[in-house]
């Protein structure tokens, strides 16, 4: 008999903590649940963010999981200062250092500052153990250039949200303790993902995202997005792939436990 219950699976990266969620976060977790989503890991992105990031995972404990960093596009002069306290912020309960990274999108105002705080939170992974979660957007040259320095001491990570082509899937995977984050872009129409990923990246180096509330996939495209929706991106991966849903649920997951220890 065909088990009629939905695969299991985590979603790495979901901002629960931000004020889109703030009126029926219960709700939304626990459509979370019944759609088959096990464990969310929640990033900061700042200073105030480590405080409802730590609040929604206390709120939800053995479920929501925090990871606390300083995110790029938050950098700014007093960004030492910030760290400081994110730095002292990281106890046993922190899974992850992020979301850190590089973004050059909108500006280079703070290319310097960027380019420092970053490489300050690769080397708390190296000292702590703990995975980076990265952001990258318009900097895959001189974030590379960062992590090679420390290839052989990071424990591994993520690429959160990776929409490149195959040359540059090709320059992530070379850092093999890391692994590529997929979302929501993955079901766009116009997206090449579909076609990129199964060529170049073996299924178990993927993990599954939604950068909730942000990014919905196809068909929930212009709504707030939220966990219960991976469902959506796991459908097509399996398609691309040629596999079942639940080798996809199967093989992320075996990935996030290689990646995470919790």
């Amino acid at each position: 008999m065909k088990n009629l219950l939905p695969p299991k699976f985590i979603d790495t990266h979901c901002h629960l903590d931000g004020e889109e969620f703030k009126d029926d976060l219960a709700a939304v977790v626990q459509r979370a649940r019944e759609a088959g989503c096990t464990k969310v890991f929640v990033p900061a992105i700042d200073l105030p963010s480590c405080q409802t990031v730590m609040e929604v995972c206390n709120r939800f404990p053995e479920y929501a999981y925090p990871m606390l960093g300083l995110h790029p596009e938050e950098v700014k002069a007093d960004w030492r200062e910030v760290l400081d306290h994110i730095r002292h912020s990281l106890t046993s309960s922190i899974i992850a250092i992020g979301e850190v990274g590089l973004d050059f999108y909108w500006s280079r105002e703070f290319e310097q500052e960027q380019l420092e705080a970053f490489e300050e939170q690769v080397r708390w992974s190296v000292e702590t153990r703990l995975p980076l979660m990265i952001h990258c957007r318009k900097a895959q040259n001189e974030m590379v250039g960062i992590l090679k320095r420390y290839a052989k001491e990071l424990p591994g990570g993520v690429f959160h949200c990776f929409t490149g082509n195959e040359t540059e899937a090709r320059q992530l995977l070379e850092f093999d303790r890391f692994v590529l984050g997929i979302g929501g872009v993955f079901t766009f129409k116009k997206s090449h993902l579909p076609e990129v990923l199964p060529a170049v990246v073996p299924l178990d180096r993927i993990v599954l995202e939604t950068d909730a509330p942000y990014m919905a996939p196809v068909p929930m495209r212009g709504q707030r997005n939220e966990p219960a929706f991976i469902r959506h991106i796991i459908t097509r991966l399996a398609e691309a792939y040629g596999v079942s849903e639940e080798e996809v649920c199967k093989q992320t997951n075996q990935t996030v436990a290689r990646i995470f220890s919790l």
